[in-house]
Parts: structure tokens; C-alpha cells; sequence
């Protein structure tokens, strides 16, 4: 090949490597210029990625491509893939908290407040079937990504401490039983809720009954809040949690 050949050859070459040096350049503008909006975008980009293939399964590739982001911001931001999958965890949590925080729960009756935290978690399982699926693979790795967590802690207590006072209301009014551990109690309705939900297809399939179906899970719901209230309350018959607010 003459040197004018060769030189012919790698034209293209060099002017694909300067158009990928000015897209790298350009996004890394664009993430000094806006870094929360870059990284809540990584962020979505990695809990839809997480959430579908979990930990081993996800590919960093496809959240940079999904997020719009440059592969090395994510790296920037969050360290490795475990650091990104530790971050997914963690912004998993505040979500889910921050939204039981707009619930008032201090604010309403006891047994109201109880039957109001069984509804809520529900509905939020429903809504975000990616939670429950980045649990599971979290505790595929036996939370080794949570136990790194600096904020974790910090950021679930305040709702025991919630339902504590509830519970602790409730008793000084004589409508709840006594010495009931409020932590006991949450990992019963998250367990309530969960159990049904990650199982659901197994479960409609041994026993012949649709539990996907709009009217099965109403219907858990209020099965569910009659459990949870019932016991708190020791009492006999339906109580949904509609009905508990009036």
C-alpha cells in the first residue's frame, strides 16, 4: 500500500476518535453544568437495569447508553458497579420512607394510623415492583452492598420510631394491646404484602386462582389490615382500612 493509502486508511479513524473526544468532552460539560441531573439520571438509568437483570446481569454499558451518560461519569460518580448498585439501594429507601412521611402517620388515630401503613404499603409494593425485586437480589448477596451503607440505618429508624409512638399511643388509649415490638410488627406488613406479591405467580398457579386480578388483590388488602388491626386490637370482624379511618 503507498504511504498516501495508508495515510487514506487512517483518515476515518482519526476523524471518528476526534468526534468521540468532542461527544466525551461536550458530556462532560453538560455533567459539570447540571451534576444532580446527571446523576439522578444514572441513577434511573441503573434501578430500571438492577431491577430487570439484577447484579450479575446488569451491564454498565447499557445504563450509561439508557442514562445519556458518558461511561466514565458513571464511574465518577459512583466508584465501580458495586458502588452504582449500592447507591441504587440506597435511593430505593429514601423513596419509599419519604413517601411514608407524607402519610402524617402522627398525626391520625392510632388504629387509623396502623391500618393507613398497611394500605400505603401495599399500594407502594404494587406501584414499584422494582423494590421488591432489588431486595431480592440484595439479599442474594446477602446484603453485603447494604452492610457499607452509612446512611441506611439512619434512614429506616425513624419509621419504628414512628410506629412506636403509634403503638405506645395506642396503649395509653386502651385500644391496642400491650408490649407489642414495633419493628415485630412492620416486618409483618411488609411480610404480608411481599410474600403475596413476589410469589404471586407460583401461588395463582398451586391453587387455580388469579392473584394478579384487580378483585384478588383488594382483597388481600383488606384480609391484611383485618390481621394487622385485629391484633393489635384484639377484635372480631371485618375492618378495612377505609373503615378504620372513620
Amino acid at each position: 500500500m503507498s504511504r498516501n493509502g495508508a495515510l487514506e486508511a487512517r483518515g476515518p479513524a482519526t476523524g471518528d476518535g476526534a468526534a468521540r473526544r468532542s461527544r466525551r468532552r461536550a458530556t462532560r460539560q453538560a455533567a459539570i453544568r447540571n451534576p444532580e441531573g446527571t446523576r439522578a439520571r444514572i441513577l434511573d438509568a441503573a434501578t430500571w437495569e438492577f431491577a430487570r437483570f439484577g447484579l450479575g446481569g446488569a451491564r454498565v454499558d447499557r445504563i450509561a447508553l439508557r442514562a445519556a451518560a458518558n461511561k466514565r461519569m458513571l464511574y465518577y460518580y459512583f466508584g465501580d458497579k458495586d458502588g452504582l448498585f449500592l447507591a441504587v439501594l440506597e435511593n430505593a429507601y429514601a423513596r419509599i420512607r419519604s413517601a411514608e412521611q407524607e402519610l402524617r402517620l402522627l398525626d391520625t388515630p392510632p388504629v387509623a394510623a396502623v391500618a393507613r401503613l398497611v394500605e400505603f404499603t401495599w399500594r407502594y409494593y404494587l406501584a414499584h415492583p422494582e423494590f421488591l425485586t432489588l431486595l431480592n437480589s440484595e439479599n442474594l448477596h446477602r446484603a453485603r452492598h447494604l452492610q457499607r451503607s452509612k446512611n441506611i440505618r439512619s434512614m429506616n429508624s425513624p419509621l419504628i420510631a414512628t410506629l412506636g409512638e403509634i403503638l405506645r399511643r395506642g396503649e395509653g388509649e386502651g385500644v391496642f394491646r400491650r408490649g407489642v415490638d414495633p419493628l415485630q410488627l412492620y416486618i409483618s406488613i411488609a411480610g404480608l404484602a411481599y410474600f403475596f406479591l413476589s410469589n404471586n405467580h407460583t401461588l395463582s398457579r398451586v391453587f387455580a386462582r388469579n392473584l394478579a386480578a384487580a378483585a384478588a388483590r383488594e382483597e388481600r388488602l383488606a384480609h391484611m389490615t383485618e390481621l394487622v388491626v385485629g391484633y393489635l386490637t384484639n377484635r372480631a370482624g371485618k375492618l378495612t382500612a377505609r373503615g378504620a379511618g372513620g
